[in-house]
This record gives structure tokens, sequence and C-alpha cells, in this order.
């Protein structure tokens, strides 16, 4: 509509200044066009789904297996297990040593990456579109065909550790963790990724087969392309290299307990350490599945809520109600609101950080209050802000190859298939302040609520005066 639009202003100035459009408006360079780039799917005998998004001009692609399965397909035996093989994966296969292995990457100009989430591991190669097909091939070596051989697990073990270490110093990072042990109490997704020191310590190269064994099968894997690689060359390359992948996962014990539907705990879990000189406060309901019609309605109403950080330029400025609250009586340092969503639940709450320690019950105080009023006073300006924000956010975040490969191997491996950018406009387009408020009262209104808090916290109320403000009444 936009362009439409800015075609019209032009046409009526050109009309303006010459009185009639007496020359053609040609064009001088050809420039191409495509139509609105698809997603194509395609799924092979052994269950194996191949997906790409071929952009005809592109010169270079992403190509990369998602796997359904990470730190929630573990025990609390194996808890860091998946992890643990992301950091072996590049250290040898039978066919290429870790040097042949880095130097073909090394060679090309490409880039090869993996990272776990609790619920996913990825595996993705960046390359020149020529060089996709070896990219291809060295994916399923190191997926198929790792060695994991003693030595390289006791070196990657220390790695680890270390890498441990520098976790537990990220304070963001250790109240989430917290978090999600205290909202999933003895439960899968309440674990962390690297899993506690001790199994880091003992992970042996049985429980690193076993897990590929139980977890890396087709109907769990999505192979993924984006940029200048065709369809059906990556389908060919799928059933030239992952035919021979197990079609199903067996049904193990860790393997039904990963399926089970995790149960939300209202609870909270405090680490008062005054060497800190911040409270780190997330509290948070529970929010939405991916797969949850509320998805998007969960979004706006996360941006309405808004963040907030002292350091920037446009902090008095930066739109939400709260946002305002808390600079004009300098309650926080910086917040974040937040929507955290998994295959049957989700987080959506707030994180925030204040040095205004004698404070810190007025920040959690307003904060909840907001979240009370989005139950029943929500402007429309305020919903269009938002909706705004969170379009801009998901389009420029769409930006590059690896962006556009990552975005569809979450989407069907989460939802088992892929929306495009269009269709998620034209949702959140729809959603109105009534979706929101009507969010707010299932969500929110009264609900309980996981709380983890790290640093100086004294100031923070406990528990129950904290839950009596999410039914607050104006």
């Amino acid at each position: 509509m936009a362009s439409r639009r800015l075609a019209l202003n032009l046409a009526q100035g050109l009309r303006g200044r010459s009185g009639g459009l007496s020359v053609p408006i040609r064009r001088g360079l050809a420039t191409p066009h495509s139509p609105a780039l698809k997603t194509q799917t395609t799924t092979l005998k052994n269950g194996l789904t191949v997906a790409t998004q071929y952009s005809p001009y592109a010169q270079t692609s992403t190509v990369g297996m998602w796997i359904d399965a990470g730190s929630r397909a573990e025990t609390d035996e194996t808890n860091g297990t998946a992890h643990f093989l992301e950091h072996l994966a590049f250290k040898g296969t039978s066919k290429r040593t870790q040097q042949q292995l880095e130097l073909e990457i090394e060679n090309m100009g490409a880039h090869l990456n993996a990272y776990t989430s609790r619920e996913n591991t990825v595996y993705f190669a960046r390359a020149l579109n020529e060089d996709v097909p070896q990219c291809v091939d060295i994916l399923q070596d190191i997926l198929q065909n790792s060695k994991l051989e003693e030595s390289a697990i006791e070196r990657e073990r220390d790695v680890i550790l270390r890498e441990s270490e520098e976790v537990e110093k990220q304070l963001e990072e250790v109240v989430f963790d917290h978090l999600h042990a205290t909202a999933y109490q003895q439960q899968p997704l309440g674990r962390t990724i690297l899993g506690p020191r001790e199994n880091i310590r003992d992970i042996t190269r049985t429980e690193l087969t076993n897990y590929i064994k139980n977890n890396y099968t087709a109907d769990r894997m999505v192979l993924v392309g984006a940029g200048g690689v065709p369809h059906e060359q990556l389908v060919e390359m799928a059933d030239k290299y992952f035919a021979g992948l197990p079609s199903k996962s067996p049904e193990s014990a860790a393997y039904l307990l990963s399926k089970k539907k995790a149960d939300f705990i209202g609870s909270d879990v405090r680490i008062r350490d005054d060497t800190i000189p911040t409270a780190n406060i997330a509290i948070a309901v529970e929010g939405v599945s991916w797969n949850d019609p509320d998805y998007f309605t969960a979004l706006v109403t996360q941006a309405i809520v808004g963040n907030y950080d002292k350091a920037l330029g446009n902090a008095p400025h930066q739109g939400s109600k709260l946002s305002g609250i808390v600079h004009k009586n300098d309650l926080a340092t910086s917040y974040m609101s937040f929507s955290t969503s998994y295959s049957d639940t989700g987080l959506w709450g707030i994180y925030m950080v204040t040095d205004n320690l004698a404070n810190v019950d007025d920040l959690v105080h307003f904060s909840l209050r907001e979240w009370t009023r989005l139950c029943g006073n929500v402007t429309p300006a305020e919903v269009e802000r938002a909706k705004a924000q969170l379009k801009a956010s998901i389009l420029l975040s769409l930006d590059g190859t690896s962006a556009v490969a990552e975005d569809i191997g979450r989407q069907i491996v989460n939802t088992g298939r892929r929306m495009s950018p269009g269709e998620i406009e034209r949702v959140i387009d729809a959603i109105t302040e009534k979706d929101v408020m009507e969010f707010a009262n299932k969500k929110i209104w009264d609900q309980d609520i996981a709380i983890s808090a790290v640093g100086s916290i004294e100031g923070l109320f406990d528990y129950a005066r904290i839950r009596a403000d999410m039914s607050r009444n104006f």
C-alpha cells in the first residue's frame, strides 16, 4: 500500500509541474523482478523434512539441520549431553580429522557453527552457492560419523567447565536459568542447557552415542536451505546423504518424559548476594506455546509493556506507560519484557535490573500494576504502537540467509509449517485492544507467578505480597 501511495504521489507531482505526462517514464537499467519468495517443503521416505526459500539472485546460501532435541530430551543424569555433543561435532569424523575439517571450511571461506537450546539443536553452514554441496556433505558427516574420541571428550570437558564458569558470571543468564528451574520444578524444561558441573565432569562417550541414537532421527530433523540453493537440488542432496537416518525415535523413558506437558508452578527462588550492587529480578506467568492461537497476541501485549534502558538517550521517550513511570521515579536501570515459547508452554514476563535498592518494592508494584491495567484499560494507540514495533522487529530480524534459515527451521520444527512474513503481518494487523485485554484476563489476572531474584534483593517483598498484586483493582 505504501509503495502504491508513493507512486501515486510521484505521478501527481509530475503532472503538476509539466501539465501532463507527455513523455512516458521508461526504465533505464533492467531490474529483475521475482514473485514473493515462498518456502517449499518436501518429506523424504524416512520422514526427514527438507525446507527451502530459494532466492534466484542470492550469491550465498545458508544450509543447516534443525533437530527437535535439546536439553529437554535429557534425564537428570545426562543433563548437558546435547550441549556437550555440539562441542564435539567439529572435532573430527571417521572421514575427516579436526584439522581437515577446519581446513576444508577455511578454504571455502565458509562459516560453520552450532547451538543448543532447551528444545532444539542446530548445525548450520554459510557459504557461496557453489560450495553448498560440500557444506551439506560436511554437515551429514559431523551428524552421522563423529568419532567422539576419548581425548577430544576430555579436552572439551575442560572447555565446557570454563564456559559454565563464564555463564555463572552473567547475571541475566543466571536469573533466567533459575526462573525456568522454579517455574518447571523437577521437570525437563527446568534444567539448564549446559547441565550441572558434576554432570559435565562425568559425561561419557556411551551417553553421547546414546543421545545421538535416541534423538538424531529423521522424524525429528529438518534440513533447511535459504539463499541461492534451489529446492530440488537440496532434496537430491538430502536423499543422497540422509536416506540412511533412522525413521523414528525409540520411545525411551527420556523421550516420553520430554513430550509430557510441562506444568507451570507458581513459586520463587532468591539468591541474596549483597556484594552485587544491583537487584536482578524476573517475574513471569505461564505464557503461550508456539502453536497457541494467542502467540502473536502475547507478543503484542509484551510490546505494550515494552523495554527500558536508562543509558539510552531516548530513555524518557520509549513509548510505554511503564517506561515513563520507571524513568520519572528512577526505579530501574533497565527492564525487558519477554514472551518465551516452547512446544507446549511458555513464560510471559519481565526482567528488571535496578541499583535503586530502597525502591525495589515500588519497581515490582508498578510493573505488576501495569500488567493488571492491561486486563481492562488498553488504548487503540498503544496497541498500534506495539504492533508497529513488533512487525518491524520481525521483518528486520529476517535480514540475511542465516536469519531466514533460522526462521524456517524454528517454525517447521516447532509448529510443522512456516508462516510467511506477509501472513505474520496480516495476523498482527488483525489484533485489537479487545484481543489484548482478553489475553491479559486469561493469562495475567490473578494468575500464579514464578519469581527469580539475584543480588541485593533485601527490599523484595515476600511471594504472597507480590502474588496479591496480580489482582489489583484500581
